[in-house]
């Protein structure tokens, strides 16, 4: 058995936080002063896209410069030397989401490669869902990976195209590439931004100034005074110059299904996304859900901070007064893992605090974005009846969570999921709430203004129904050869 398809384990998680994780957040700015300050600045907007490491690399017209740290973006790239640390008028950045093992300074990005072209920098967003099968077939050809992330695999794919050109060579690595992307890329001369067929992760394209800024979400130009200009459209490759943007189209037409996920956690909620307000789209779930699942109860409250819009929204709909029952700490540092029971609770305590005078002797409707394996709910729930509530009804703002992802979320295996593995009479109990309710699938697509097509999705929603967008070639593999089908991550668990 080939090394890439040896047996491996998922990196341990929290056992308080139950949220999913999107992978990372990139940003790319174009031919302005100071480039990696404005990058690190952008990066900060995206830290709730991952927690863990934080990389910049910038161009200074004769050679490359970057750095990359394990921990928050402030912490990393917020000393006042930045600029002469990281000169240049081109930068490209990334943040990558937090786990609690499997962390290696060698997986940060953005990566960089000497190639015979020149150099180039890349930054990922997302999941390949053939990097094992790429990486077996390259290793074997005699590549040498210095890292363990599937971002690596794209650079191989580069170096070994013999086209004449670099952007040929560049839609030829992209040409065998599957799953879920945005990548940002820099050369010497170019930066390029790429969205994958189907448009599953995010990429804008912004103005500052006049010229041309690439990031995963809104908020982020917004952060640097920015300008929304348009999504880069699935499918789609930009390729930013001195003579301006070219925007190319590699891959067949095929219909877009941006990840709606983005909506119900991922995204904050002041950005924009494929045209439509999170905010706003979070909203319309409350009140879909209010309509779907109303409750007898005295008052609603949300689990912050992602569960706000929606709890206000259910409560705006059913009439019923919205409270700030549960109030949490932003100053507590990344979440650690807690040995003992006894630590573990006082871990959500230290997070999330009752508010006595909310909750006390009040039927309580709770309303969270979504549950996951339902750890921190049953904690969240025992803290509100702790605190006094009369009785406590809990209301998820998506549909039940009943398959895995593989293009760019961290979530466990279909056996870890609490909705798939039990009605939502048994996970009441299990959650020791009085009434328990989901958001539909058609709920959710009624907040997006849409109805969905069951022959064709509009957009990527496996994670509800288990219909997959793409092909999960890795995956098919190792059923085929009767391997262990461990759950896919962009990087493997070191030995």
């Amino acid at each position: 058995m080939s090394q890439a398809h040896e047996r491996w384990s998922p990196p341990a998680r929290d056992p308080d936080d139950d949220s999913p994780r999107l992978e990372c957040g990139v940003f790319g700015v174009f031919d302005v002063p100071e480039a990696s300050g404005i990058t690190a600045l952008g990066l900060h907007a995206l830290q709730h896209r991952g927690q863990e490491a934080c990389g910049i690399a910038s161009f200074d017209g004769q050679r490359y410069h970057t750095e990359r740290h394990m921990g928050y973006v402030g912490d990393a790239f917020g000393g006042g030397d930045l600029n002469k640390r990281l000169p240049g008028h081109v930068a490209i950045g990334h943040t990558r989401y937090s786990t609690a093992g499997g962390s290696f300074i060698r997986n940060v990005q953005p990566m960089f490669a000497d190639l015979e072209a020149g150099g180039i920098a890349l930054a990922h967003n997302g999941n390949l869902t053939n990097f094992l099968t790429l990486r077996e077939q390259l290793v074997q050809e005699g590549a040498i990976f210095q890292s363990t992330s599937d971002s690596e695999a794209i650079l191989h794919l580069i170096a070994r195209s013999r086209r004449p050109k670099f952007i040929e060579r560049f839609t030829e690595a992209l040409q065998q590439i599957e799953g879920g992307y945005a990548l940002v890329a820099m050369t010497n001369k170019k930066m390029i931004g790429v969205r994958d067929p189907l448009g599953i992760r995010p990429l804008v394209l912004g103005d500052l100034n006049g010229k041309s800024v690439l990031a995963s979400e809104t908020c982020a130009l917004d952060m640097i005074g920015a300008t929304f200009v348009r999504d880069i459209e699935h499918g789609e490759m930009v390729v930013i110059d001195e003579k301006g943007l070219r925007s190319f189209r590699p891959f067949p037409a095929q219909q877009a299904r941006p990840c709606i996920f983005e909506y119900v956690y991922f995204a904050r909620p002041d950005s924009v996304v494929n045209g439509r307000s999170v905010y706003e789209v979070r909203k319309r779930m409350g009140r879909r859900l209010a309509q779907e699942t109303p409750a007898d109860v005295d008052v609603v409250v949300p689990v912050p901070d992602s569960g706000v819009p929606a709890a206000l929204g259910f409560a705006q709909e059913a009439g019923l007064p919205f409270e700030m029952g549960i109030i949490r700490n932003h100053y507590v540092g990344r979440t650690f893992i807690q040995p003992t029971q006894g630590e573990r609770e006082l871990g959500v305590r230290m997070k999330l605090a009752p508010n006595r005078a909310v909750l006390a002797g009040k039927k309580v409707l709770l309303v969270d974005d979504s549950i996951v394996r339902g750890t921190n709910s049953i904690r969240v729930v025992k803290m509100v009846r702790e605190a006094g509530a009369a009785e406590v009804h809990l209301r998820s703002a998506s549909p039940p969570i009943m398959w895995p992802d593989y293009y760019g979320i961290d979530m466990p295996d279909r056996e870890k999921l609490l909705a798939a593995n039990h009605s939502v009479e048994e996970i009441a109990r299990i959650l020791n709430v009085d009434s328990m309710g989901y958001l539909s699938v058609d709920g959710l697509y009624w907040a997006m203004d849409e109805v969905r097509d069951p022959a064709q999705p509009q957009f990527t929603d496996h994670y509800f129904t288990g219909e997959y967008p793409t092909r999960l070639l890795d995956r098919e593999i190792a059923m085929g050869r009767n391997e262990v089908v461990e759950r896919q991550l962009s990087f493997l668990v070191d030995a």
